[in-house]
């Protein structure tokens, strides 16, 4: 059974910096892309970035030049730094999984989903 289990959100004020992590469990995931997307309140789940094929990354406009995706392989690990927050990054982040391993960032491109992390970035 695959899982995908996020962890490392939190309140932080504007300008500062958090790291999640999502941890993957349940079948291999060395030849797949992994992403975080992020839903606010009243929002649609929307794509934030993504990383495939070994290292290729994309990032949103929206937080390009602030996040930064990275994966550990053997630990079946994906993370996103998160920099220079402001408060429009408040929401909760997803980890996903696509089992092909090529770009895509819309939520019906993935196929296994984590629960979650609460961003909240106060002004």
């Amino acid at each position: 059974q695959v899982q995908l289990v996020e962890s490392g959100g939190g309140l932080v004020q504007a300008g500062g910096s958090l790291r999640l992590s999502c941890v993957a469990s349940g079948r291999s995931f060395s030849s797949v892309a992994m992403g975080w997307f992020r839903q606010a309140p009243g929002k649609e789940r929307e794509f934030v970035a993504v990383s495939w094929r070994g290292g290729l990354t994309y990032y949103s406009d929206s937080v390009k030049g602030r996040f930064t995706i990275s994966r550990d392989i053997g630990k079946q690990m994906v993370y996103l730094q998160m920099n220079s927050l402001i408060p429009e990054d408040t929401a909760v982040y997803y980890c996903a999984v696509r089992s092909s391993d090529d770009y895509a960032n819309t939520p019906a491109d993935y196929d296994y989903w984590g629960q979650g992390t609460q961003v909240t970035v106060s002004s």
